[in-house]
């Protein structure tokens, strides 16, 4: 990929968005630039790794080995979030792994000892950083209190409230680009894959939502969202 091309990409997230072309430049931020191949780790059980990433294009799967040596997927990381050490403190990943998923990905790396000094710099980035941050442990302090006090089809029903909500959509029918195996989305909302396929099924034959391996077509936003809020 030549460097119109990352140029290009690195405008198109909202991070870098209203930049200048003379902040760009003095913010090298190609020399961040980085991909990867599909199945590449980024870091691998790290706990010394120091490094946030903006993922411009492509899917993370975040996860760890449990004590059985099984892979476990914790988030899915998209277009436009960030991940990594993104509290900006230093070597506490606690033996996550970041592969990319599904394909190549594209990304902007920083060490966080050089992101914090552009922060310093920049109190427009690090306003815009602070919201992202936000935002993302927001959708994880939902999806743990969804795991402690609610059944699997409540839990089901708000995941996919939450990929509408991360594409930005409105309406009472959305199509989304599936990305997900039924094996991710069960280890995401805390389920079996058999218990999600079959919970699927039952919202499939409900008319709420289409399921297949290239869409979700989500036919009742508002049936949805009444069933998401039990509990």
């Amino acid at each position: 990929m030549g460097a119109t091309d990352q140029l290009l990409l690195i405008r198109n997230y909202n991070l870098w968005s209203d930049l200048s072309d003379e902040e760009y430049e003095e913010l090298n931020l190609i020399h961040h630039f980085k991909e990867a191949k599909r199945n590449e780790y980024l870091y691998f059980e790290s706990h010394l790794h120091n490094k946030i990433y903006f993922l411009k294009d492509g899917f993370i799967r975040i996860g760890y080995i449990d004590e059985h040596g099984r892979e476990v997927v914790k988030e899915i990381i998209r277009k436009g979030e960030v991940f990594g050490q993104i509290t900006l403190e230093p070597h506490n990943l606690n033996g996550e792994f970041a592969q990319a998923y599904k394909g190549d990905v594209s990304l902007c790396a920083f060490n966080i000892d050089d992101f914090e000094k552009l922060l310093n710099r920049k109190p427009r980035i690090a306003l815009r950083y602070s919201k992202l941050v936000g935002q993302q442990m927001r959708r994880v302090e939902s999806r743990l209190i969804s795991l402690l006090h609610k059944d699997v089809k409540t839990r089901l029903a708000g995941f996919f409230l939450l990929i509408l909500e991360k594409e930005n959509l409105q309406g009472n029918t959305a199509s989304i680009s599936n990305f997900l195996r039924h094996e991710d989305i069960a280890q995401l909302i805390g389920a079996s894959r058999q218990t999600v396929s079959m919970t699927i099924s039952e919202l499939e034959t409900a008319g709420l939502l289409t399921f297949s391996r290239s869409l979700i077509i989500l036919r009742d936003v508002n049936a949805l969202q009444k069933l998401a809020s039990v509990g």
